[in-house]
């Protein structure tokens, strides 16, 4: 979607919002504008699904709440008389387009990805007449009220805006904005999970990836398979229960996001060896950097016909709990050597006449097959394609991963994709490397800055006729270095970088982006989200004087 010129200027540079991310199309005034004691939401919408008054309950909380002050120069103080003197806005009303269909938020938020309509339109008279969003589905109205509560600030008690009227049209680049989380390596409890998706919400990303297993441990509970969490959990108190997961589910539905769950197979599963040893090689083998790409080694025997049923069936269950129309099955980091020293794959092999290639093809079949009956479509680590020769169905998504360079080898192959490339968007990068007696930088150096991120090109070296192949993209935490304990700071707000190259598209001004994302840092830190501060205040009351060229 091309903008008009004009549309893009007033956008840039507006020095009031701090709307991130960026609308397609935006028009303001310079009129102030104040909110009414008195004001309230009205939802035009018949049968109104309860997530939808729920979303609407916290739009009037937040702006009851927030309490943000204009990151200028006395905060605010120069806008009172204009204020003073200012009309004020009673009612915002919510309308879904004629006929359009009525579902919940949730409902909409858990169509198949490229499918969901996020479509809205906003209008704020500066007359203080009804403010208005309408949209053709909930989710859009979603969308729509969390511009809305980022259209205002507070000054001596009163919530305003001084850049009425306002006029904005808005749907997303690309359908998948994501976040993922790696919940093996280190615990985090439910509670933190909701406070990411919270901050996922207000910068509309639409997919959480839920790294939930990997070699260190195995926190979910599956049923059908308990004894993975009770003997691979680190402590009773660290797992997921199937409450839990539909308890997380629900309330990310419930904020326009989407739950793909990861089980990685066939590698990175060293922990399965604690409850079920017969089907995983080379466990816990020495030294480790012979056997995985970290500690501790153990692959699934892929060779193996029980193995394959095992991990069919329990792929099945775990999809089972998710209601997303993706799942990810993994399949990066595959370490042969694990399998040449292991007799009972080199056994499986000569007894089947097979490759050990030709093995992980009929593993990667059958396993896909087992989700795909549970109605899922499968999503991979880029190996499976770039490196590996399997039957892939052609709906597969694949998840970019090692270099952002990769993608367009992606692309050739006529593949979906989702971009999270390591030179981009890898937020564990730059903290050192986490191995014991190693002195060494992260293997992924340097630290990814937010302006790195937010240069990202989604179709750099992408042809014209494969550009519809790409979804999306993600932010991803490993959590070797990571726990609750700097959840907050690690994410925030680096990854709302990556939800604007996916909303808005690419080829934003980092010097007119960086006021916008204080903005957002501290509307974050209001609402108990405890995002990094990005500069000095004195630099984010004086947006631009703290420049190279200032």
């Amino acid at each position: 979607m091309k903008l008009p010129c004009l549309l893009l200027v007033a956008a840039q540079f507006s020095r009031v919002f701090g709307l991130w991310p960026q609308p397609r199309s935006l028009q303001t005034g310079s009129s102030a504008l104040k909110l009414a004691p008195t004001f309230n939401i009205l939802v035009n919408v018949g049968h109104a699904p309860s997530d939808l008054e729920n979303a609407v309950s916290r739009t009037k909380t937040f702006l009851r709440s927030d309490n943000l002050g204009r990151l200028v120069v006395g905060r605010g103080a120069s806008d009172s008389a204009a204020v003073q003197h200012a009309k004020s806005l009673d009612t915002l009303e919510l309308s879904l387009a004629h006929g359009a269909a009525v579902k919940s938020i949730t409902d909409e938020a858990r169509l198949p990805i490229g499918t969901r309509s996020e479509e809205y339109t906003l209008h704020v008279p500066a007359d203080g007449s009804s403010a208005t969003i309408t949209a053709n589905s909930t989710l859009g109205l979603l969308r729509g009220l969390t511009t809305f509560e980022q259209l205002w600030y507070e000054y001596g008690g009163q919530v305003y805006t001084v850049e009425a009227p306002i006029s904005i049209t808005d749907s997303p680049a690309y359908p998948y904005r994501g976040f993922m989380l790696d919940t093996s390596r280190n615990f985090f409890p439910v509670s933190d999970i909701k406070r990411t998706l919270n901050a996922m919400s207000w910068v509309k990303m639409s997919e959480f990836h839920w790294h939930v297993s990997d070699s260190q441990s195995f926190p979910l509970e599956v049923p059908g398979y308990t004894d993975l969490a009770s003997k691979g959990a680190y402590a009773p108190s660290m797992i997921y229960s199937p409450s839990d997961v539909q308890d997380i589910v629900a309330y990310a539905g419930a904020r326009g996001i989407d739950v793909m769950i990861e089980i990685d197979t066939p590698g990175h599963t060293a922990i399965i060896s604690a409850a079920h040893p017969e089907h995983v090689a080379c466990a816990e083998a020495s030294p480790w950097t012979t056997f995985a790409n970290e500690p501790p080694a153990g692959q699934l025997r892929l060779a193996s016909a029980a193995t394959t049923n095992f991990t069919a069936g329990l792929l099945a269950s775990v999809a089972r709990m998710f209601p997303s129309a993706i799942m990810s099955t993994g399949g990066d980091e595959l370490n042969t050597e694990c399998y040449v020293q292991d007799p009972e794959t080199q056994a499986d092999l000569k007894a089947t006449g097979r490759s050990l290639e030709q093995a992980l093809d009929v593993f990667t079949q059958k396993t896909h097959a087992a989700i795909r009956a549970e109605g899922k479509t499968p999503a991979v680590w880029e190996e499976m394609v770039l490196d590996h020769n399997v039957t892939l169905g052609n709906d597969t998504i694949v998840l970019v991963w090692i270099s952002s360079a990769n993608a367009a080898a992606v692309a050739a192959k006529n593949f979906r994709l989702v971009h999270g490339p390591s030179d981009y968007f890898y937020l564990d990068c730059g903290a050192g490397e986490w191995i014991g007696d190693d002195v060494a930088n992260s293997w992924c150096d340097p630290f990814k800055t937010w302006q790195k991120s937010y240069t990202f090109d989604p179709l750099a070296n992408i042809s014209e006729s494969q550009a519809h192949l790409v979804l999306g993209g993600e932010q991803l935490l490993w959590t070797e270095q990571s726990g609750p304990e700097n959840l907050d700071s690690i994410v925030w707000p680096r990854a709302a970088s990556s939800a604007e190259v996916f909303w808005s598209g690419p080829g934003g001004n980092l010097s007119t982006a960086l006021p916008r994302l204080h903005d957002l840092a501290f509307r974050m830190r209001q609402r108990g989200v405890k995002a990094i501060q990005l500069q000095p205040m004195w630099c984010a009351l004086r947006p631009g004087k703290c420049n190279l060229d200032s």
